[in-house]
């Protein structure tokens, strides 16, 4: 894999920061990070993130930003756009960060070989435990933004998530990789951006079954 140019998919939480760690240490390296926005372009989905947060994220990383925006039936269409213009520009690889969900990886994999991309998986049937707890050795500092109430409790919405967090959901019963769509993260920190990006999380919104905490670049810091 040394030398590989990839394309990360790039959500913005703690599995594509590590999915995309674990590239680099492999020796693969990065030409760009794909993130899917909203179809009014606002967020990112899923994780809910504003342009100004992944731009800072992709800054430390020193590697250029595609966007692409879809509604969840545009997705695929938008998606295979993207991959096709990264095979265009020389990009051969895509590092994804699914973990064992069998359904996810076929999506994943199918898709960009339409775009003669081929798809990594760098912690593909790893223990979900060891993934998290690799996270957070390594040094990365993630927060909890948002929560499918149907699955967890609310109240861990705007926590840093730490070894603590990862017992108390074990304790519920609750994945704490949050593979399921449980939550998601945004990361600020960790060994692959050159400084922290500064945020500040907002008072919590619901919507439907999830509880949003917005995320804003603080820019007092």
């Amino acid at each position: 894999m040394k030398n590989i140019p990839f394309i990360c998919s790039w959500s913005g939480g703690k599995d594509s920061a590590m999915a995309y760690y674990r590239a680099i240490k492999m020796g693969m390296n990065p030409k760009k990070l794909l993130t899917m926005f909203e179809e009014d372009g606002d967020i990112s989905k899923s994780h809910a993130l504003p342009l100004e947060v992944v731009a800072a994220q992709a800054e430390r990383l020193g590697v250029p930003l595609l966007i692409k925006e879809a509604s969840w039936n545009s997705y695929e269409g938008q998606f295979i756009n993207a991959m096709d213009e990264c095979r265009a520009q020389g990009i051969t690889h895509g590092v994804f960060g699914d973990i064992d969900l069998e359904g996810h990886l076929e999506w994943v994999q199918n898709t960009c070989a339409k775009s003669d991309i081929v798809a990594v998986h760098p912690f593909w049937q790893e223990p979900r435990r060891k993934i998290i707890q690799d996270l957070i050795n390594s040094g990365f500092e993630a927060w909890i933004i948002v929560v499918n109430t149907t699955m967890m409790p609310a109240e861990f919405v705007g926590r840093k998530f730490s070894k603590e967090i990862i017992l108390e959901l074990e304790a519920l019963g609750i994945d704490a990789c949050g593979e399921n769509g449980e939550f998601h993260t945004v990361v600020v920190d960790g060994p692959i951006f050159t400084s922290r990006v500064p945020i500040k999380i907002e008072q919590a919104i619901v919507r439907g079954d999830y509880v949003f905490s917005p995320v804003k670049i603080d820019k007092k810091s």
